[in-house]
């Protein structure tokens, strides 16, 4: 009997004993802990797992290509706070998962990557199985940990091993090893039930050292010119209210990373999003929470800080965190729940604001620049530009605020970031600490079965590139998706010239493409929309309608910088004539 017969029925009776095998295991121990969807492309040796996890009440969804089906799952962790779960197929289908494992590990997100696996005794011989790898040992440098299960009884530690390891501390990405041989191992029913775990308190709160509060909160209040900034750890917290409260109590201005826009609406009086630039360079002591003085804060120096002397305050769990770049002067460690209702407690009745002069001078400065954006994205120019197009999208936002903003590419990404206000916390959700092309696909899957909410996935036609055929995957299962592609015939620019021979410029796109017919083509609907009139009526609709929607939104080729807004990462030609 295969093992899809059997899955008919979750167990399998011997004369008197009854008896269950490792698919039914795995299954019941993936119920057991409430993770009741997996992300995945089916294949040996895993396709009849899915289809008996499908039969017994897990949601699978099948993708076109394991990586996507690992950014849904590491997204699908980040606004869960419960592992996302990948399911892929020995060798090439687990390499196509290792990129989104890894991101996930990078970016904090739990998210476990099970994939099968050749038979251990072969793989150690290098006898040539059937997609022969020794996945293991190329996973554990990528991920948080990495774990073999090769007997029945085991299935229940692992699975909860595995669990625990993504959740706790610093979340992460976690590989489990499958080998096929598993699945069809039978062992006593009693005995396997009795051999499951459920993970209890997988994530347990870290509750900061009070010396620690005492002097964040000392160095804090000294401050002239204090600034917050608020990274994707402390959306990931889900202490919205916590964050909220001490943001307002303190009167400190906040600045928002991509991922942590909305915690606070962007349009909050004390949000300095609009005034980044004055606030890093003037600001005189820095509470970071959740946020990492990585490059995406300029390691936290240089040009970007200014010339004035700084002090950090640093809020994180992962005590290595501090110092990295430069010295914190007011480490504290713990989970950021804990830390912030910490703080707010310590915060005696005479807490005062910081200086007017302050917060005056920031407010001017974001209201200055708003002001000055403003009519750039009220054109309606045809070619549209990128303000013209995300003025529009800015609305819709406005508009519906508890839709969920999937956003990647170079210039599309970061335009938006600055130009589209997030009101909501973890409604924003884009690319990352890797900059990684290809999430937009995967996020917008994941986040509209996660949360049940619509979706507007903004992208650039080649960030979409990387990802684009799930649209066949949306449509299929008939997803609130509107992805709106903002098409300038090429990567950053459409304008490139190939002046050695006849083949295009390296950056160059097939002029006037149609993405809107690749969503017509599975019976979702398409929209050309070539003016920003055009573009707000389509993604309106689109929104209203719930069905899987794809405009091709004709950006100016020549509209766009090159890399976006880090073009200084671009090494440049020491030959090349200026």
């Amino acid at each position: 009997m295969s093992a899809t017969a059997q899955s008919a029925e979750t167990k399998v009776s011997a004369g008197e004993e009854e008896l269950t095998d490792g698919f039914n295991l795995i299954i019941d121990a993936l119920k057991l802990n409430g993770l009741d969807t997996i992300y995945g492309v089916p294949g040996i040796p895993i396709t009849d797992f899915g289809r008996m996890a499908q039969a017994a009440g897990i949601r699978v969804i099948s993708f076109r290509h394991e990586q996507n089906a690992g950014y849904a799952a590491s997204i699908a962790g980040f606004l869960t706070k419960k592992p996302g779960i990948c399911l892929t197929v020995s060798a090439p289908g687990f390499l196509n998962g290792l990129t989104a494992l890894a991101h996930a590990t990078t970016n904090c997100f739990p998210m476990i990557l099970i994939s099968g696996s050749s038979e251990r005794e072969i793989v150690d011989l290098q006898q040539g199985d059937y997609e022969e790898m020794d996945q293991l040992a190329i996973a554990k440098p990528l991920c948080k940990a990495a774990y073999r299960v090769l007997h029945a009884q085991d299935i229940g530690i692992g699975i909860a091993r595995a669990i625990r390891s993504a959740v706790s501390g610093r979340p992460g990405g976690v590989y489990l090893d499958l080998p096929a041989k598993l699945f069809g191992q039978v062992m006593n029913a009693e005995a396997g039930r009795k051999s499951l775990v459920k993970v209890i308190d997988p994530a347990p709160a870290q509750i900061p050292a009070p010396d620690s509060i005492k002097r964040a909160l000392d160095v804090l209040k000294s401050a002239k010119k204090p600034l917050i900034i608020l990274g994707k750890g402390a959306a990931y917290a889900q202490a919205d209210d916590a964050i909220r409260t001490f943001v307002e109590k303190s009167g400190v201005p906040f600045l928002p990373m991509s991922m942590g826009k909305g915690l606070l609406p962007d349009t909050h009086p004390l949000c300095a999003g609009a005034a980044r630039s004055t606030v890093l360079k003037d600001s005189d002591v820095v509470m970071l929470i959740g946020a990492r003085l990585n490059w995406l804060l300029s390691h936290g120096k240089g040009k970007t800080w200014g010339d004035a002397p700084k002090k950090f305050i640093q809020i994180d769990i992962e005590p290595r965190e501090m110092d990295s770049n430069i010295e914190i002067v007011a480490p504290v460690v713990g989970d950021i729940g804990s830390c912030v209702t910490a703080l707010l407690n310590g915060m005696d009745t005479n807490w005062t604001a910081p200086p007017a002069d302050w917060t005056g001078a920031v407010a001017k400065k974001r209201d200055e620049n708003v002001a000055k954006m403003a009519p750039r994205l009220m054109n309606n120019n045809n070619p549209m530009d990128y303000h013209g197009a995300l003025g529009v999208l800015r609305t819709v936002i406005k508009e519906r605020p508890d839709a969920i903003l999937v956003n990647e590419g170079a210039n599309t990404l970061d335009l938006a970031r600055g130009i589209i206000d997030i009101y909501q916390p973890r409604k924003r959700i884009d690319v990352g600490t890797w900059g990684v092309m290809g999430i937009g696909m995967g996020y917008a899957i994941a986040a509209a079965i996660e949360t049940g909410k619509p979706v507007l996935a903004v992208e650039g036609d080649s960030a979409f590139g990387f990802s684009g055929m799930e649209v066949e995957t949306i449509a299929r299962y008939k997803l609130p998706v509107c992805i709106v592609i903002f098409n300038n015939d090429g990567i950053y620019r459409g304008t490139d010239v190939n002046k050695a021979n006849d083949d295009p410029a390296t950056t160059v796109f097939v002029k006037g493409s149609r993405y809107d017919k690749m969503m017509e083509a599975f019976g979702g609907v398409g929209v050309n929309a070539t003016t920003p009139d055009e573009l707000r009526r389509a993604v309106n609709a689109a929104m209203d309608s719930g069905k899987p929607t794809l405009i091709n939104a004709v950006i100016d080729p020549a509209a766009g910088s090159e890399s976006g807004r880090i073009g200084n990462l671009n090494p440049q030609s020491a030959l090349k004539k200026k």
